[in-house]
């Protein structure tokens, strides 16, 4: 296992990661950052990792630009993981408001470097966005959303950090039983969804 013992572990991204966090006791919402950690625990209590949920719905990559001193510069988690840019594609098509590739891998480059200067001893995940076909609709955001994929792929490999293809993940899954079981609005993770994300993380860390 890589997370090494008394580690602080900080998942950041959008409303993937939130699922609602706000509301729930322990700050790490229903999803797959809830999931995660409680298999972390379950798994290594001797370790004594702490999970820190940031993740806040709707948000964009200059969301996370505007507040990462406060989010993640000023926590100083040994482990960041992020998972963000479906929402830079979304709001194209909900809002008429794009964001381009070059806006996107700008951006996210920007808070990496930020990290690497500020944070040069914490690890790092980037996942990569995904959507799942539903309907003709989610599939028409491959335009936009592909190439910002390809984009979180350059970033992991030019950062030298962890990845994990979510995206390919899902695709598969799907093969093997409609999209809807994973993510019923082909966006957001149901908890079988979330699981299947959570398992992904986990191996991704050589935890199981």
């Amino acid at each position: 296992m890589l997370i090494k013992e008394n580690s602080t572990v900080l998942l950041q991204g959008d409303s993937i990661t939130d699922a609602g966090r706000m509301l729930d006791p322990n700050g790490m919402g229903s999803g797959y950052a809830n999931i995660l950690s409680a298999m972390m625990t379950a798994l290594y209590p001797e370790k004594n990792i702490t999970f820190i949920n940031r993740g806040i719905s709707g948000n964009r990559v200059k969301d996370l630009k505007e507040r990462w001193k406060r989010d993640c510069i000023d926590l100083k988690p040994d482990w960041l993981s992020i998972l963000i840019g479906i929402n830079d594609c979304w709001r194209r098509y909900d809002s008429n408001d794009p964001t381009s590739v070059q806006q996107f891998y700008d951006g996210y480059k920007r808070i990496l470097d930020e990290t690497r200067a500020k944070l040069p001893d914490t690890k790092i995940i980037l996942m990569e966005p995904f959507v799942l076909h539903i309907n003709e609709e989610r599939a028409s955001w491959r335009e936009d959303l592909d190439p910002k994929i390809n984009a979180v792929r350059k970033l992991a490999a030019e950062y030298k950090t962890i990845f994990i293809p979510l995206d390919s993940a899902f695709a598969s899954a799907s093969i093997k039983s409609r999209p809807e079981i994973w993510a019923a609005d082909g966006v957001h993770p149901t908890q079988a969804g979330s699981a299947l994300l959570a398992n992904e993380w986990l191996k991704a860390v050589k935890a199981i």
